[in-house]
């Protein structure tokens, strides 16, 4: 559906083009929530000072939670481009209430500026992001213009490659669907600007979920708000490099969605949207429970085998044909197309990355899933930050220890479950049912590469 709505509503999305900006420019408030990035803090405050607009116009608010070296790395840096001329701040709080979504409400109410430009830590923004941006607030309804995200380090591994895929899916298919054919699209907490006015509107940032950024484009867009996706405006990101980092960062992604969906769905259901707009918002924000069904089906697929060598491998082919069908060309044909709308050119490296994508949202699903019961049964947790080391290539030299993702006992779960496939494997193919191979293999390899990289993260250096 989502590959059918992209390309139903792409001349629509063409058509939005912005305006010149004929009166004043507007003072443009950039916000920068830190927690903990001595490494990248720097070159993150560096590029924002870049950014191509009237320096009187400007005001740079470096929100710093952090209580490691940042703060003194942070600190240095504000005092370094204030005395350049700079409108830049230095904000600390005592405590991390609310954590980002606490720092981005604190910085808010003493914000100069009409507009809002939040960049998180592992971002770079280009010197022409607000030139790129600000023309698209020609009236008063728009609330927010989101920016897709680019990759500074994504060659840097195949997970980090993966990691690209899955974000190009979301960025371009899911973004461009939802936003060319009227339905509701979130802000992705980074490489957008807001309209401080629509914020505040909105209740401001609430740090009840941990998915701020989804939970306020909601409440924005049921107001009657409007958001402008812009495809082929890019802000460079960092991707984390390490299984345990990308862990963390998609257990908050997951955990979060969920309470945003608890916390929303009453809302949606209850306003005056068109019931394809609240069906599609319903699949949105619970999508991630897709992750507990994954779950189910591979304690599942042990029965369904042994149902396929009584029943014969002639008639398991005809049973597994269709399944391995509908749940691989769905999903090729998503990422592919996507790949080949922002690739030309250079899509079909994603062809050779497919399986194994395929697989790791597999093997991931153990720990989504988990932040998918915690959601739903209440269970606290704090904000996770994915941790950020400013790398982007292999020559880096300078081990770093002082940053790592959560490490839990899952990954032993996870290669038990690598184990009890490689044991299916093995009884499909003494028993000739090979039609069902290729997607017991799908299991098998995401479970095993997940868990061992889990348990073994590789080495992180920096130079």
């Amino acid at each position: 559906m989502m590959v059918y709505l992209y390309y139903k509503y792409k001349d629509r999305r063409r058509a939005v083009k912005p305006e010149r900006l004929n009166h004043t420019l507007p003072i443009v408030t950039i916000q920068l929530p830190l927690y903990n990035e001595q490494y990248v803090a720097q070159r993150l405050i560096e590029a924002v000072t870049k950014i191509q607009y009237p320096r009187e116009l400007l005001e740079i608010q470096v929100l710093d939670d952090s209580n490691d070296k940042t703060q003194k790395i942070a600190r240095e840096a504000v005092a370094y481009y204030h005395k350049l001329g700079f409108d830049i701040h230095y904000l600390s709080r005592d405590q991390r209430l609310g954590y980002k979504a606490g720092a981005l409400q604190e910085g808010l109410n003493s914000a100069k500026g009409e507009y809002v430009a939040i960049f998180d830590a592992d971002f770079v923004p280009p010197p022409d992001f607000l030139r790129k941006t600000i023309p698209f607030f020609k009236n008063d309804n728009i609330a927010l213009v989101q920016t897709r995200w680019a990759y500074l380090n994504r060659t840097y591994s195949i997970l980090t490659e993966i990691q690209a895929i899955m974000l190009d899916g979301h960025f371009v298919m899911e973004h461009g669907a939802r936003y060319g054919s009227g339905r509701f699209f979130n802000f992705n907490g980074t490489g957008g600007v807001w309209r401080k006015q629509s914020i505040e509107a909105a209740g401001g940032w609430e740090h009840d979920t941990l998915t701020e950024d989804l939970d306020l484009s909601y409440r924005a867009q049921l107001l009657g708000q409007n958001f402008i996706f812009l495809e082929d405006v890019t802000t460079p990101s960092e991707l984390p490099i390490e299984m345990n980092a990308f862990k963390t960062q998609q257990h908050r992604w997951a955990k979060g969605s969920i309470q945003t969906a608890k916390k929303i769905l009453p809302l949606i259901w209850r306003s005056q949207q068109p019931f394809r707009n609240k069906l599609e918002a319903s699949y949105h924000v619970t999508n991630n429970v897709a992750y507990l069904l994954m779950l189910f089906l591979s304690v599942l697929i042990f029965p369904s085998i042994v149902i396929r060598v009584q029943a014969g491998w002639i008639n398991s082919f005809w049973i597994d044909l269709p399944f391995l069908c509908a749940a691989t060309i769905s999903v090729s044909l998503f990422y592919l197309l996507a790949q080949i709308e922002i690739n030309r050119g250079k899509w079909w490296h994603c062809v050779l990355r497919l399986p194994l994508l395929m697989s790791i949202g597999i093997g991931i699903c153990i720990n989504n899933s988990r932040a998918v019961l915690e959601a739903i049964l209440n269970l606290k947790s704090s904000f996770q930050r994915t941790p950020k080391y400013g790398i982007n290539n292999k020559k880096d030299t300078l081990k770093i220890l002082q940053y790592r993702g959560i490490r839990n006992w899952l990954p032993v779960l996870e290669l038990l479950f690598a184990l009890h496939f490689g044991l299916l494997i093995y009884y499909s193919a003494t028993n000739e049912i090979y039609s069902s191979l290729p997607f017991l293999f799908l299991f098998f390899i995401g479970y095993l590469y997940v868990g061992l990289t889990s348990l073994w993260p590789q080495t992180i250096r920096r130079g």
